[in-house]
Order: C-alpha cells, then sequence, then structure tokens
C-alpha cells in the first residue's frame, strides 16, 4: 500500500470512530484486520418504518491501491432483496461506485448513500430484475411484502455471518 493511500485510509478510519454516534444507520465500519487497512466490513442497520427495519446487512468493502482516484468495491455479504443489488452475489448498482466516483467521497459518506439506496431504489438499472418489476409494475405492496420476508430471513440473524 501506497504511503499516500495509507495516510488517507488512517485519516478516514480516525474520521469514522469520530462520527460514531452521530451516524444511525451505520452500526459498525472498520478495517477486517487492524493491520490491513484495504479491507473493510460495515453493517447497515434497516431504516426504522421502511420494509429494511431490524435488519442488519454486512458489507465487504475492497479499497483499491489506487484509492481515492478508484472506488472502492463494495458488495453485500448478507442477501437482500433490492432492485440495484444482486441477489447472488451481493454486487451494488450505484452511479458514485462506477462512472460519478470522485475522490471526496469516503467509505463513510459511501456507506451513508448504500442506505439511503434502500429505501430509494432505482429500478430502472436493475440487477435484481424481479424486485424491480415489481416497482415499475406498481406493486408497492408486493414489493415490500418481498423486502420484509428476505429482511426476515437473512439480515435479522444474531449471527450475522455472510449467508
Amino acid at each position: 500500500m501506497s504511503t499516500a493511500v495509507h495516510r488517507r485510509m488512517l485519516k478516514e478510519y480516525l474520521a469514522i470512530q469520530h462520527n460514531a454516534t452521530s451516524r444511525p444507520h451505520l452500526e459498525l465500519l472498520e478495517p477486517v484486520q487492524e493491520d490491513d487497512l484495504l479491507h473493510w466490513q460495515a453493517i447497515l442497520l434497516g431504516t426504522t418504518e421502511s420494509s429494511y427495519e431490524g435488519g442488519r446487512f454486512r458489507l465487504d468493502i475492497v479499497i483499491p491501491s489506487s484509492y481515492p482516484m478508484q472506488p472502492p468495491t463494495i458488495r453485500f455479504l448478507t442477501r437482500i432483496c433490492h432492485p440495484n443489488v444482486h441477489f447472488k452475489t451481493g454486487e451494488i448498482c450505484l452511479d458514485i461506485l462506477k462512472s460519478e466516483w470522485a475522490p471526496s467521497w469516503t467509505l463513510e459518506s459511501v456507506c451513508v448513500a448504500i442506505s439511503s439506496l434502500l429505501t430509494n431504489p432505482e429500478p430502472s438499472s436493475p440487477l435484481n430484475c424481479d424486485a424491480a418489476n415489481l416497482l415499475r409494475c406498481g406493486d408497492i405492496a408486493g414489493y415490500n411484502s418481498l423486502v420484509k420476508m428476505y429482511t426476515s430471513l437473512y439480515a435479522m440473524d444474531e449471527d450475522d455471518e455472510e449467508q
């Protein structure tokens, strides 16, 4: 890891620890191992009064050696029903992780954006076509029911190992 990337990751880590109490939907954001600042994990909490409420969703975050010029690779380890998340791989379709990445983004701000994506899906660019089709057809009740079922099945286990 280059010195610049190491400095940036240490700076982000300190800011994350400082802001820990001000993030209601982010339970954890830290390196997987203390000595590896290029591999992180996060746990997003399902937003209150949403179909994800009560869920704990684990993210795997891999920082490229060219960070922050290139975005991190982030995927859900916890299975989740969402139009912009591939159900099997956990890949996330979010512009800021692809074409709209800017070095001003931090791991914390990206996690906040992913949390926001949960309650603001974009069905026009789906990775989960079934979930997107429910929204595009206006079946909000069906979509919310499916989300609640998958949240209950995969994201409410106290032991949140990869599922």
